[in-house]
């Protein structure tokens, strides 16, 4: 009977289910992290290449950046996705490494099945991974340096490690800009720093140089001042934020006017003109001289606005409004009524002024000075929006380094320590965990060993003569500098990184990879949209190894 039952099998999944079991089902997830890995891994340094990435309405993305790329490519296996989720958290967190993060998880999971192929239990992998990510992060703290948040030389040097190898690098002037827009904005509370990106507004406008690039002390909005009668530049500047229609309103429910005599036509005429006036009245009184509205302002209202000489601006972006009112003090109204004096914003200079083909509205000198504007210019829209996001991972990087106030070197230096000292720690681990720890350390030497093939050198020459360069007391700082194609001291080089850009890279890459590695179950049910499964379990669409 006991027989019977051990060879009978039972069937519990709804007919046209799929399930994939043990080592079938971690080879799967290991090739689809090593594959997305693989494809992101060509854009790592200053001299990675970029991906274009076409969607189906035929738009172009040219970018180097990792999580740019990831969100782009329509990835729909789960495993993918997680890795996807990787570099967000990584661009969320500190703003750079994203491509570092995904190819670090992806060379942790190929590593882990060299070691699940000599039958090394996954439990004992999670386990040195852990062990392994806990002792990075400590030696990683021990050979960090601290960062004077007043060394203004120091924070450009880290904005432009960040911006190499994008389109920006050529302009030392916007490492710089980004520099004082977070010093503009960062405060201290407690002596712990403080720093609102959402103070920094980055508003884009193709035409001219990426050298035409400015930072402006306010804010500007892609917007064009709404009637030709109105002044184009105010002094001293009384904003009233209206979260309203200067407009009449249709009525909720179907209604019908009818209208027997012409007289009955002018009254009503007569009434919206009227209502429209009390508005711009009550706009008016309150003492505003500009209007910024997010919704719309009928013609009638503009010609009236016109009159009293108030600038005005309509369908402002709720962002927008959000900016304008921490900028000039102002409080956003909802109702006309009830708009005074006290919800008006302050600043000194509200002007329109003319970039590119299009006219920009420039609100400067603002009751807040906390709140900065960088306006990014290029040649082109894909040279505009690639700079755009360079100039964001460099806020980002910035402010981590002025919270955490500590650094490391870059080319490699940091990863090709960390991999050496990780080795002496695994023998004294000893057990089978000393063999997850070492794959842990030969992961990291894929940074390295990526920057040298870009810079044309031997891969396997260049992490030899690192490990012995990193033998003496200084040598943590030797990396490779892929523009003399050089082993080279980076902090000379002034090649210099966020401590947190490292530790988040190394800490999400290893809690990725341990995820995966427990999984030994995959269940598709004929309910479930995940996607069908190509040869050797690559969801179609997926990019080849080696791409």
């Amino acid at each position: 009977m006991a027989e019977q039952d051990a060879n009978r099998q039972i069937v519990f999944l709804s007919e046209g289910s799929k399930r994939t079991r043990g080592r079938e089902a971690q080879q799967i997830n290991i090739l689809i992290a090593r594959a997305i890995a693989e494809a992101v891994k060509s854009t790592l340094g200053p001299k990675g290449m970029d991906k274009m990435i076409v969607d189906d309405l035929g738009d172009i993305i040219i970018s180097n950046d990792g999580a740019t790329i990831l969100d782009e490519m329509s990835i729909d296996h789960p495993v993918g996705k997680m890795l996807v989720d990787v570099a967000k958290t990584q661009e969320a967190e500190v703003g750079d490494g994203t491509t570092t993060a995904v190819v670090l998880a992806g060379g942790l999971l190929e590593k882990a099945e060299k070691l699940l192929d000599d039958e090394i239990h996954p439990s004992i992998i999670i386990k040195g991974y852990r062990h392994a990510t806990k002792k990075a992060i400590e030696i990683l703290n021990k050979i960090s340096d601290s960062v004077n948040v007043n060394d203004k030389k120091m924070l450009t040097q880290i904005a432009m490690t960040s911006m190499t190898g994008k389109s920006a690098e050529a302009e030392m002037k916007l490492a710089s800009m980004v520099v004082d827009s977070v010093l503009a904005v960062m405060e201290e509370d407690n002596g712990r720093i403080v720093i609102d990106k959402d103070m920094i507004k980055i508003e884009t406008k193709q035409g001219a140089s990426l050298a035409k690039t400015e930072m402006i002390n306010g804010i500007v909005i892609d917007k064009e001042v709404v009637h030709s009668g109105m002044p184009k530049h105010v002094k001293n500047a009384k904003i009233a934020l209206v979260d309203a229609a200067l407009e009449i309103k249709e009525t909720e429910t179907d209604a019908e006017i009818r209208i027997s005599d012409p007289e009955q036509l002018q009254a009503f005429l007569d009434k919206e003109e009227s209502l429209l006036k009390e508005m711009v009245e009550n706009v008016s009184k309150s003492g505003a001289n500009v209007l910024m509205c997010q919704k719309g302002i009928d013609d009638l209202a503009q010609h009236f606005l016109s009159k009293n000489g108030i600038l005005a601006i309509r369908r402002v972006k709720k962002s927008d409004m959000e900016k304008i009112a921490k900028a000039t003090g102002a409080s956003i109204v909802t109702r006309l009524s009830d708009i005074s004096k006290t919800d008006l914003g302050q600043a000194k200079d509200v002007s329109e002024k003319k970039i590119g083909d299009e006219e920009m509205l420039f609100i400067e000198g603002c009751k807040n000075p906390k709140s900065v504007t960088i306006l990014v210019r290029g040649g082109s829209q894909h040279v505009v929006e690639e700079a755009e996001r360079s100039i964001d991972d460099a806020l980002g990087t910035v402010s981590s380094v002025l919270r955490d106030k500590k650094s490391v070197s870059g080319g490699g230096s940091t990863e090709i320590e960390l991999a050496m000292q990780l080795r002496k720690y695994a023998t004294s681990v000893g057990g089978r965990e000393q063999l997850a720890i070492e794959a842990f350390a030969e992961t990291l030497e894929v940074i390295p060993r990526t920057l040298a093939e870009t810079a044309g050198r031997n891969p396997l020459d260049t992490i030899v003569d690192l490990k012995s360069k990193h033998k003496g007391e200084k040598g943590k700082y030797i990396g490779v500098n892929v523009y003399s194609g050089k082993l080279e001291d980076m902090k000379k080089e002034h090649v210099i990184e966020p401590l947190s850009v490292k530790t988040q890279a190394i800490t999400s890459a290893s809690e990725v990879a341990e995820m995966v590695l427990r999984i030994d179950d995959i269940i598709k049910g004929t309910g479930s949209k995940a996607p069908p499964m190509g040869p050797e379990g690559m969801p179609p669409g997926m990019p080849p190894m080696g791409m």
